[in-house]
């Protein structure tokens, strides 16, 4: 499911891929984040942190009547405070949709799949 918008010179279509890396990268940039995986942990390997390319897969966007959801799936450094990461993460995903695609940011769920011991 894309996102479109109608302005006076045509219409826009973001597709959810496109809106998945911007949130991924903003994630990254989080302290404490390892990385992110996927939703589907057991079936695209328990192991495996996502690459930039496939975002995608551990960021869902779900459309709403008066804005989206979003859904994230990352693993965290060990030795952090896992709520300050948390909160981090849902402020700076919620700026950067809210000031990058004009989008209202209805809620931001974090799920943590695992906790990694940074080297």
């Amino acid at each position: 499911m894309s996102i479109k918008r109608k302005t006076t010179l045509g219409s826009i279509k973001i597709s959810d891929d496109a809106i998945a890396t911007l949130t991924g990268g903003a994630v990254i940039e989080c302290y404490g984040v390892v990385g992110m995986t996927s939703q589907k942990m057991f079936k695209d390997g328990f192991n495996e942190l996502l690459k930039r390319e496939n975002y995608s897969k551990g960021v869902i966007i779900k459309n709403k009547d008066n804005g989206i959801e979003v859904d994230l799936y990352v693993v965290i450094g060990y030795g952090v405070k896992v709520t300050e990461v948390i909160n981090e993460i849902q402020k700076r995903v919620k700026y950067t949709l809210e000031k990058a695609l004009e989008l209202d940011v209805l809620s931001v769920n974090v799920y943590v799949q695992g906790i990694k011991v940074i080297e």
